[in-house]
């Protein structure tokens, strides 16, 4: 299952990227979406490039079918990398890793300047490895996908806001 989200910050690109290479904005974003035992596992970059890995317990409300096969608990550890191009905009990758589920999910993520603005575009594909049933829970999981992109959106404008 592919799915592709995006949003506009009222904010430079500069101060976008500044926001994704500060830890403490992660810690914020995952908080205020409800994820709890928040620990930054490794942070670097400079000027042109970002990685961040990321490790949460994250607590879903799963619908029946899917109970038998995933647990409404789970550690997720995401690992992000980006970089500065050379035409004024930014992009990257992205896994996540939810520990002991037949789930995985990759993507791209994409930074582009609009004036005082910037467009954010992320795109992730997700595989449920779960015979007979994995379909329902992929169409399942677009829904949850779709409300933590809102969530994380509305995280950065806050943060945004917040930091000028």
């Amino acid at each position: 299952m592919q799915l592709t989200s995006t949003h506009t910050f009222d904010a430079p690109i500069d101060r976008v990227w500044a926001m994704f290479a500060d830890p403490e904005s992660h810690l914020a974003k995952f908080a205020s979406m409800g994820h709890r035992e928040i620990e930054v596992l490794e942070q670097d970059g400079d000027d042109r490039h970002l990685h961040i890995v990321v490790q949460r317990v994250v607590d879903v409300d799963l619908p029946g079918f899917a109970r038998k096969v995933l647990s409404p608990s789970n550690t997720v550890v995401s690992d992000d990398r980006w970089e500065r191009r050379g035409d004024g905009t930014c992009g990257g990758t992205f896994t996540v890793d939810t520990k002991g589920a037949p789930v995985k999910a990759s993507g791209t993520t994409s930074l582009t300047p609009d004036g005082e603005r910037t467009r954010y575009e992320v795109q992730v594909d997700v595989d449920v490895k779960v015979p007979i049933i994995g379909r329902k829970i992929a169409d399942w999981a677009k829904g949850d996908i779709s409300a933590q992109f809102d969530q994380e959106f509305a995280a950065g404008d806050t943060w945004l806001a917040d930091h000028p």
